[in-house]
């Protein structure tokens, strides 16, 4: 099969297109600079030059391939009105995609959520500007297209994790002298090791159905105090409850640390034969790799 992967150089773009390659497939990653360009090379797959603001681009690309694979964000992009944008700017790449996909049964794989029925759960994917992104893959079902989202863990984690939600922990914790959760800790973030992700895309290319909901979690929830305290261990600093009255202070630009997410995976482990098979989280950390 003919793949054309964005993304193809990050964080997961990495682990994805040699996986994809040594199932057999042809894969053209697109790059938006001479690194990116060199390392989808070394990787073993062709070039395209582009970004997402190319769509007439993305959609020659997306013609001349018989599946989409796209992993391209803009994550840099943290400022509130400047991941709004890269939101918009993801949101119009779906599009491109789907304007030379419609009709034709060809695949593409997105990153999100479909709605699942319970309000709480929903109203949290909606918040989030990407959720109008994710929407657009999902309708594509309708319009001839096989297309799927992937439900990726907020934590994502191996040595080629640079600027996930555990390396901005292991930074606060250096900065603070302490390794923080806000109250007991016991909200969880799902996770999963960047190697069985990318197993799981191509075993999903290869086998899921159109409009496939899947949940890429090994681990579908941890608590966060168990993080933090292997966290403190590795810092050698104390893991200590940060109330909820500080924790913006204290956890200044993460958010993210109160996050109590919980993702079910067996429905995903048995459409695909799924088996996760490289380390957890806290075995992960206690590689060393992230010290």
């Amino acid at each position: 099969m003919r793949v054309f992967v964005t993304g193809a150089s990050g964080h997961i773009g990495s682990a994805v297109v040699p996986e994809l390659l040594r199932a057999g497939h042809e894969v053209t990653g697109l790059a938006r600079s001479d690194a990116s360009a060199a390392a989808v090379q070394a990787l073993g797959a062709r070039v395209r030059r582009g970004d997402l603001g190319d769509l007439d681009g993305l959609r020659d690309a997306a013609a001349a391939a018989d599946a989409v694979v796209h992993l391209a964000f803009d994550h840099a992009s943290v400022a509130p009105d400047a991941f709004a944008r890269a939101a918009a700017a993801d949101h119009a790449a779906v599009q491109a995609f789907g304007d030379a996909l419609a009709g034709t049964g060809k695949t593409l794989m997105g990153i999100g959520f479909t709605p699942t029925g319970d309000a709480a759960t929903d109203a949290t994917i909606n918040a989030n500007p990407r959720s109008a992104g994710s929407r657009a893959v999902a309708e594509l079902t309708d319009r001839g297209v096989r297309s799927m989202l992937v439900g990726i863990p907020p934590v994502t984690h191996s040595d080629r994790d640079r600027h996930g939600f555990v390396p901005r922990m292991i930074e606060i914790a250096r900065a603070t002298g302490v390794s923080g959760y806000v109250g007991d800790g016991a909200n969880h973030w799902p996770a999963v090791h960047t190697l069985d992700l990318a197993r799981l895309y191509r075993l999903a290319l290869d086998g899921a159905p159109a409009g496939a909901q899947l949940y890429a979690a090994a681990e579908p929830g941890i608590p966060v105090r168990e993080i933090a305290e292997a966290i403190g261990r590795h810092l050698d600093v104390p893991a200590v409850s940060i109330p909820a009255e500080q924790a913006a202070d204290h956890f200044k630009g993460f958010p993210f640390v109160t996050y109590d997410i919980t993702m079910p995976n067996a429905e995903t482990r048995e459409l695909l034969g799924w088996d996760p098979v490289h380390p957890t989280l806290i075995e992960d950390l206690d590689q060393g790799h992230y010290f």
